[in-house]
C-alpha cells in the first residue's frame, strides 16, 4: 500500500464482462458529472460491451464515456504518465485483469506518484476489478488491500460487504 493519503483503493467484483460494464456505468456517469477524469488500465478489451450497452441506454455522458479507452493496454510508465499528467486534480483509474496484472498496475501507479513530486497532491481513486469466479477463495485477502467496494448500488464501506457475506453464509 502506498503512503500517499491522496490515493484511495476501491475493489469491485463481477461475474462477466457484461456485469462489469453494467456495474461501472452509473458510477462513471456520476464521476464525469463531478468532473473527475476517468482512465482505464485493462488487460482485456471491453470496448464492444461498453459500446453495445451505451447504444441501448439514454445516458447523459454517453460520448464522454465512449471516449474513455476501453481497450486492453500494457502497463508501463508512459501509460501511467498519460493518465496522471492531466489538468484535472481528481482521477479515477479503473484496473481490470488477473491478480498479477492488477497488482503490477497498482505498483506502477504508486511508484510513479512517489517518484514525481508534482503529482503527489492529486486525488486518485484506484478501482481494482476482480472476476469473482477466479478469486472466490481470495475475497478476504482482496478486501484487506482496499478501503471501499464498488458494486451495482455504488461505492460502499467494505464492512457493509463483509456483513452481507457473513449473513449469506
Amino acid at each position: 500500500m502506498v503512503n500517499n493519503e491522496n490515493i484511495k483503493k476501491v475493489c469491485s467484483f463481477y461475474v462477466s464482462d457484461w456485469h462489469l460494464v453494467t456495474m461501472l456505468l452509473p458510477h462513471i456517469n456520476e464521476k464525469i458529472n463531478e468532473e473527475v477524469k476517468i482512465a482505464t488500465i485493462l488487460q482485456y478489451n471491453i470496448q464492444n460491451q461498453m459500446e453495445t450497452l451505451l447504444e441501448k441506454l439514454r445516458i447523459e455522458n454517453k460520448t464522454k464515456i465512449l471516449n474513455i479507452d476501453w481497450k486492453n493496454k500494457q502497463t508501463n510508465e508512459n501509460t501511467i504518465e498519460n493518465i496522471i499528467n492531466t489538468k484535472e486534480n481528481q482521477i479515477e483509474i479503473i484496473i481490470n485483469g488477473n491478480m498479477e496484472y492488477i497488482e503490477e498496475a497498482n505498483k506502477q501507479i504508486e511508484n510513479f506518484i512517489n517518484s514525481h513530486e508534482q503529482f503527489k497532491n492529486k486525488k486518485i481513486t484506484i478501482i481494482d476489478c476482480y472476476n469473482v469466479n477466479d478469486y472466490k477463495d481470495k475475497i478476504s485477502q482482496i478486501l484487506e488491500k482496499h478501503e471501499k467496494i464498488l458494486n451495482t448500488s455504488g461505492e460502499k464501506e467494505k464492512t457493509e460487504y463483509i456483513t452481507s457475506i457473513n449473513i449469506a453464509n
